[in-house]
């Protein structure tokens, strides 16, 4: 699996900011009027060089037939949300977050396992808050109206998402080696059928046997 880290990219309130500014070219698509700036064209081109960019919007797979080649992007991945299923052990979230945090299981899903950015416009400020405590993502909150600024992409590339580092604790290492244990210590065992969560609640992935 690469350790490349991805960047999942919303378009309404990031590329497409709601307030009109110099340097933005409206474009009527789909029945709206979208703003693109030539700017972000070039700043997505800089952050390709660190990150696997993909698609997650809302717009989903219209966003590669008509917002890419506008912004000079090739077709990228995209999240799909209006046919994502509920999984049994997607993350909970607050009632009060179902609605901003909407976004967040298909992320994890699609991720699955890989370090990654999300910037958007809508999204928890609880898990902006934890994610903050985490090597292996980064949420950056966009203003809608001012859109994505050069001081989200200078974050990104300052400190991009990789992978958790695998600690063994030395008093499980020494205690295994004195029990004989087959087991490697610092590996968990679960029961067949059993879900293990990380931090923030995102199931992690299993390894085949």
């Amino acid at each position: 699996m690469t350790d490349r880290p991805l960047l999942f990219l919303d378009i309404d309130g990031v590329l497409n900011p709601v307030l009109p500014a110099d340097g933005f070219t409206g474009y009527d698509i789909l029945d709206f009027t979208v703003l693109l700036s030539a700017t972000h064209a070039d700043w997505l081109g800089e952050l390709s060089d660190r990150y696997d960019l993909v698609w997650a919007t809302t717009w989903e797979h219209e966003a590669n037939r008509h917002i890419a080649p506008l912004l000079e992007l090739p077709t990228l991945p995209v999240v799909e949300f209006s046919s994502y299923q509920d999984q049994p052990d997607d993350p909970k979230l607050p009632v009060l977050d179902l609605l901003t945090g909407r976004k967040w299981a298909p992320i994890l899903r699609f991720a699955a396992g890989r370090p990654f950015a999300w910037v958007d416009d809508v999204m928890p400020d609880r898990l902006v808050r934890r994610s903050r405590w985490r090597r292996d993502q980064l949420l950056i909150p966009v203003e809608p109206g001012r859109g994505l600024r050069r001081h989200h992409v200078d974050r990104l590339l300052e400190r991009p998402p990789a992978r958790r580092r695998m600690s063994l604790p030395s008093r499980r290492a020494a205690a295994a080696r004195k029990a004989g244990s087959d087991t490697p210590a610092g590996l968990r065992v679960e029961a067949p059928g059993a879900t293990v969560r990380d931090a923030a609640g995102a199931p992690e992935p299993r390894r085949p046997a």
